[in-house]
Protein backbone atom coordinates (compact mmCIF):
# COMPACT_ATOMS: atom_id res chain seq x y z
CA UNK A 1 0.00 0.00 0.00
CA UNK A 2 1.27 3.40 -0.69
CA UNK A 3 1.17 6.71 0.95
CA UNK A 4 2.10 10.47 1.73
CA UNK A 5 5.39 10.68 3.60
CA UNK A 6 4.56 14.11 6.85
CA UNK A 7 6.33 16.81 5.55
CA UNK A 8 6.88 15.63 1.72
CA UNK A 9 5.12 15.00 -1.65
CA UNK A 10 6.97 11.63 -2.06
CA UNK A 11 5.01 8.38 -2.16
CA UNK A 12 6.22 5.65 0.19
CA UNK A 13 5.12 2.21 0.98
CA UNK A 14 3.49 1.50 3.91
CA UNK A 15 3.81 -0.87 6.55
CA UNK A 16 -0.25 -1.71 7.93
CA UNK A 17 -3.23 -1.80 5.64
CA UNK A 18 -5.46 0.93 6.45
CA UNK A 19 -9.50 -0.86 6.88
CA UNK A 20 -12.05 1.28 6.08
CA UNK A 21 -16.34 -0.77 7.83
CA UNK A 22 -19.26 0.35 7.01
CA UNK A 23 -22.18 -0.95 9.96
CA UNK A 24 -25.00 0.23 8.03
CA UNK A 25 -27.20 -1.73 11.46
CA UNK A 26 -27.67 -0.14 15.21
CA UNK A 27 -29.30 -2.26 18.55
CA UNK A 28 -32.02 -0.21 20.03
CA UNK A 29 -32.97 -2.17 23.13
CA UNK A 30 -36.47 -2.77 24.40
CA UNK A 31 -37.84 -5.86 24.28
CA UNK A 32 -41.58 -6.91 23.57
CA UNK A 33 -43.76 -9.83 24.16
CA UNK A 34 -47.05 -11.76 23.18
CA UNK A 35 -49.26 -14.12 25.01
CA UNK A 36 -53.00 -15.88 23.40
CA UNK A 37 -55.79 -16.95 25.07
CA UNK A 38 -58.87 -18.89 23.33
CA UNK A 39 -60.59 -15.73 22.11
CA UNK A 40 -58.36 -12.78 22.72
CA UNK A 41 -54.07 -11.94 22.25
CA UNK A 42 -52.14 -9.66 24.45
CA UNK A 43 -49.10 -8.05 22.54
CA UNK A 44 -46.76 -5.52 24.53
CA UNK A 45 -43.38 -3.63 24.49
CA UNK A 46 -41.72 -1.42 26.81
CA UNK A 47 -41.30 2.31 25.84
CA UNK A 48 -37.30 3.24 26.01
CA UNK A 49 -35.32 3.33 23.00
CA UNK A 50 -31.26 3.39 23.55
CA UNK A 51 -28.36 2.76 22.09
CA UNK A 52 -26.06 1.27 24.65
CA UNK A 53 -26.09 3.13 28.02
CA UNK A 54 -27.10 6.45 26.05
CA UNK A 55 -31.26 6.70 25.98
CA UNK A 56 -32.18 7.92 22.58
CA UNK A 57 -35.88 8.42 23.77
CA UNK A 58 -38.24 7.31 26.64
CA UNK A 59 -41.43 7.28 24.15
CA UNK A 60 -40.49 5.15 21.42
CA UNK A 61 -44.00 2.60 20.26
CA UNK A 62 -42.81 -0.78 19.42
CA UNK A 63 -46.29 -2.13 18.63
CA UNK A 64 -48.05 -1.18 16.07
CA UNK A 65 -51.88 -1.85 15.32
CA UNK A 66 -52.55 -3.28 11.67
CA UNK A 67 -56.14 -4.04 11.63
CA UNK A 68 -59.14 -5.38 14.08
CA UNK A 69 -57.92 -8.89 13.72
CA UNK A 70 -53.86 -8.31 13.73
CA UNK A 71 -51.32 -6.24 15.89
CA UNK A 72 -47.50 -6.48 15.03
CA UNK A 73 -44.45 -6.00 17.61
CA UNK A 74 -41.11 -4.85 16.29
CA UNK A 75 -37.61 -4.95 17.90
CA UNK A 76 -34.01 -4.46 17.18
CA UNK A 77 -32.63 -1.56 14.54
CA UNK A 78 -35.94 0.85 15.06
CA UNK A 79 -35.05 2.36 11.47
CA UNK A 80 -35.58 -0.59 9.81
CA UNK A 81 -38.59 -1.26 12.08
CA UNK A 82 -40.12 2.04 10.96
CA UNK A 83 -39.46 0.79 7.27
CA UNK A 84 -40.83 -2.18 7.69
CA UNK A 85 -44.04 -1.47 9.18
CA UNK A 86 -44.51 1.51 6.69
CA UNK A 87 -44.03 -1.49 3.97
CA UNK A 88 -46.53 -3.92 5.62
CA UNK A 89 -49.07 -1.30 5.82
CA UNK A 90 -48.89 -0.45 2.17
CA UNK A 91 -49.30 -3.91 1.39
CA UNK A 92 -52.30 -4.11 3.72
CA UNK A 93 -53.74 -1.07 1.82
CA UNK A 94 -53.34 -2.72 -1.45
CA UNK A 95 -55.09 -5.82 -0.62
CA UNK A 96 -58.52 -3.64 1.19
CA UNK A 97 -58.61 -2.16 -2.53
CA UNK A 98 -58.09 -5.39 -3.88
CA UNK A 99 -60.59 -7.57 -1.99
CA UNK A 100 -62.92 -5.45 0.05
CA UNK A 101 -62.15 -6.85 3.30
CA UNK A 102 -59.01 -6.58 6.06
CA UNK A 103 -56.20 -9.45 5.08
CA UNK A 104 -56.32 -12.16 7.82
CA UNK A 105 -53.84 -12.85 9.88
CA UNK A 106 -52.25 -16.24 8.53
CA UNK A 107 -51.89 -14.26 5.10
CA UNK A 108 -50.57 -11.01 7.32
CA UNK A 109 -47.76 -14.10 8.89
CA UNK A 110 -46.75 -15.13 5.20
CA UNK A 111 -46.77 -11.97 3.45
CA UNK A 112 -44.06 -10.75 6.39
CA UNK A 113 -41.72 -13.79 6.17
CA UNK A 114 -42.13 -12.94 2.40
CA UNK A 115 -41.32 -9.56 3.07
CA UNK A 116 -38.11 -10.84 5.07
CA UNK A 117 -36.76 -13.34 2.95
CA UNK A 118 -36.74 -11.21 0.24
CA UNK A 119 -34.66 -8.74 2.07
CA UNK A 120 -32.47 -11.57 3.09
CA UNK A 121 -29.00 -10.58 1.44
CA UNK A 122 -29.33 -6.80 3.40
CA UNK A 123 -32.23 -8.37 6.26
CA UNK A 124 -34.13 -5.98 7.99
CA UNK A 125 -32.02 -5.86 11.52
CA UNK A 126 -35.93 -6.53 13.11
CA UNK A 127 -37.17 -9.29 15.35
CA UNK A 128 -41.18 -9.19 14.76
CA UNK A 129 -44.15 -10.85 16.87
CA UNK A 130 -47.56 -10.91 14.92
CA UNK A 131 -50.92 -10.96 17.56
CA UNK A 132 -54.31 -11.43 16.81
CA UNK A 133 -56.91 -13.50 15.77
CA UNK A 134 -57.37 -16.23 13.33
CA UNK A 135 -60.77 -16.69 10.76
CA UNK A 136 -62.16 -18.66 14.10
CA UNK A 137 -61.58 -16.11 16.65
CA UNK A 138 -58.91 -18.00 18.51
CA UNK A 139 -55.97 -15.95 19.20
CA UNK A 140 -52.61 -16.64 17.76
CA UNK A 141 -49.15 -15.56 17.78
CA UNK A 142 -46.25 -15.80 15.12
CA UNK A 143 -42.58 -15.38 15.44
CA UNK A 144 -40.16 -14.34 12.82
CA UNK A 145 -36.40 -14.18 12.84
CA UNK A 146 -35.00 -11.58 10.65
CA UNK A 147 -35.17 -13.43 7.42
CA UNK A 148 -38.55 -14.95 7.66
CA UNK A 149 -38.99 -17.75 9.48
CA UNK A 150 -42.08 -18.12 11.46
CA UNK A 151 -44.05 -20.52 13.60
CA UNK A 152 -47.17 -20.14 15.95
CA UNK A 153 -47.23 -20.27 19.22
CA UNK A 154 -48.99 -19.57 22.37
CA UNK A 155 -46.33 -17.05 23.78
CA UNK A 156 -42.90 -15.27 22.48
CA UNK A 157 -40.68 -12.76 23.60
CA UNK A 158 -37.90 -10.94 21.52
CA UNK A 159 -35.51 -7.90 22.39
CA UNK A 160 -32.91 -6.94 24.97
CA UNK A 161 -34.23 -8.78 27.64
CA UNK A 162 -35.41 -12.33 25.64
CA UNK A 163 -33.34 -14.42 28.09
CA UNK A 164 -35.40 -12.84 31.26
CA UNK A 165 -38.64 -12.82 29.92
CA UNK A 166 -39.09 -15.97 28.11
CA UNK A 167 -38.06 -18.16 30.52
CA UNK A 168 -40.80 -16.89 32.70
CA UNK A 169 -43.36 -17.05 30.10
CA UNK A 170 -42.63 -20.48 29.56
CA UNK A 171 -43.51 -21.44 33.58
CA UNK A 172 -46.59 -19.28 33.74
CA UNK A 173 -47.94 -19.40 30.35
CA UNK A 174 -46.72 -22.89 29.05
CA UNK A 175 -46.81 -24.62 32.37
CA UNK A 176 -43.34 -26.35 31.46
CA UNK A 177 -41.99 -27.84 34.86
CA UNK A 178 -45.37 -27.52 36.35
CA UNK A 179 -46.88 -30.56 37.42
CA UNK A 180 -50.27 -31.92 38.46
CA UNK A 181 -51.12 -32.60 42.03
CA UNK A 182 -54.89 -34.68 43.32
CA UNK A 183 -55.29 -31.25 44.71
CA UNK A 184 -54.30 -28.99 41.90
CA UNK A 185 -54.48 -29.74 38.32
CA UNK A 186 -51.62 -27.61 35.63
CA UNK A 187 -54.69 -25.90 32.93
CA UNK A 188 -53.24 -26.55 29.32
CA UNK A 189 -51.24 -23.68 27.51
CA UNK A 190 -53.82 -21.21 25.77
CA UNK A 191 -56.38 -21.48 28.50
CA UNK A 192 -56.07 -18.39 30.91
CA UNK A 193 -58.29 -15.74 31.04
CA UNK A 194 -57.51 -12.19 30.10
CA UNK A 195 -57.20 -10.66 33.22
CA UNK A 196 -54.69 -13.37 34.44
CA UNK A 197 -52.68 -13.07 31.59
CA UNK A 198 -52.13 -9.39 31.94
CA UNK A 199 -51.10 -9.41 35.46
CA UNK A 200 -48.25 -12.34 34.15
CA UNK A 201 -47.44 -9.63 31.41
CA UNK A 202 -46.74 -6.67 33.43
CA UNK A 203 -44.96 -8.65 36.01
CA UNK A 204 -42.50 -10.18 33.17
CA UNK A 205 -42.01 -6.56 31.78
CA UNK A 206 -41.60 -5.42 35.53
CA UNK A 207 -38.98 -7.96 36.76
CA UNK A 208 -37.11 -7.14 33.41
CA UNK A 209 -36.76 -3.74 34.00
CA UNK A 210 -35.02 -4.29 37.27
CA UNK A 211 -32.58 -6.53 35.79
CA UNK A 212 -31.81 -4.94 32.35
CA UNK A 213 -30.86 -1.01 31.59
CA UNK A 214 -32.22 -1.47 27.84
CA UNK A 215 -35.80 -1.80 29.42
CA UNK A 216 -38.15 0.43 30.89
CA UNK A 217 -39.95 3.73 31.47
CA UNK A 218 -43.14 2.56 29.93
CA UNK A 219 -45.16 -0.22 29.10
CA UNK A 220 -48.10 -0.67 26.13
CA UNK A 221 -50.20 -3.62 25.85
CA UNK A 222 -52.42 -3.68 23.49
CA UNK A 223 -55.52 -6.59 23.82
CA UNK A 224 -56.98 -7.85 20.39
CA UNK A 225 -60.36 -9.62 21.20
CA UNK A 226 -64.03 -10.37 19.22
CA UNK A 227 -65.44 -6.56 20.70
CA UNK A 228 -68.28 -6.64 23.09
CA UNK A 229 -70.70 -5.42 20.60
CA UNK A 230 -70.02 -8.25 18.15
CA UNK A 231 -70.78 -11.03 20.94
CA UNK A 232 -74.12 -9.87 21.89
CA UNK A 233 -73.87 -11.22 25.29
CA UNK A 234 -70.32 -10.69 26.06
CA UNK A 235 -68.33 -13.65 27.29
CA UNK A 236 -65.05 -14.58 27.57
CA UNK A 237 -62.77 -11.92 27.10
CA UNK A 238 -64.73 -9.71 25.27
CA UNK A 239 -66.79 -9.22 28.78
CA UNK A 240 -63.50 -7.84 30.43
CA UNK A 241 -63.99 -4.11 31.10
CA UNK A 242 -60.60 -3.08 29.55
CA UNK A 243 -61.37 0.94 30.01
CA UNK A 244 -61.83 0.40 34.09
CA UNK A 245 -58.02 -1.21 33.33
CA UNK A 246 -57.33 2.07 31.89
CA UNK A 247 -57.56 0.82 28.37
CA UNK A 248 -58.13 3.25 25.35
CA UNK A 249 -59.04 2.65 21.96
CA UNK A 250 -55.86 1.64 20.12
CA UNK A 251 -55.19 3.57 16.65
CA UNK A 252 -53.41 3.45 13.40
CA UNK A 253 -54.23 0.35 10.71
CA UNK A 254 -55.74 0.27 7.46
CA UNK A 255 -59.33 -0.31 7.81
CA UNK A 256 -62.54 1.03 10.10
CA UNK A 257 -62.17 0.71 14.00
CA UNK A 258 -64.63 -1.44 15.56
CA UNK A 259 -64.84 0.09 19.14
CA UNK A 260 -63.48 -2.84 21.59
CA UNK A 261 -61.41 -4.61 19.34
CA UNK A 262 -57.94 -3.51 19.70
CA UNK A 263 -57.16 -1.49 22.90
CA UNK A 264 -54.31 -0.33 24.44
CA UNK A 265 -53.67 -0.38 28.27
CA UNK A 266 -50.37 1.60 29.42
CA UNK A 267 -48.12 1.49 32.65
CA UNK A 268 -45.08 3.26 33.89
CA UNK A 269 -41.96 1.27 34.05
CA UNK A 270 -38.58 2.86 36.02
CA UNK A 271 -36.85 5.24 34.33
CA UNK A 272 -33.84 4.40 35.60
Amino acid sequence: MLGLQPGSSTVVPTSAPVGHRFEPYDSNGGSIAAVCGKDFCIIASDTRQSTGYSIQTRYKPKVFRLNDKATLATNGFAADAEAMVSRIRQRLEWYRHSHGRSMPLHAIARMISTILYGKRFFPYYVYNILGGLDEEGKGAVYSFDPVGSYEREFCRAAGAAQSLIQPFLDNQIMFKNQHSTPEHTVPKPGEMSLPDVLKIVMDSFTSATERHIEVGDGLEMFVVRTPPSAQGEAIGAASVDLKAMGGVEAVGGEDEQEEGAVMVIRRELKKD
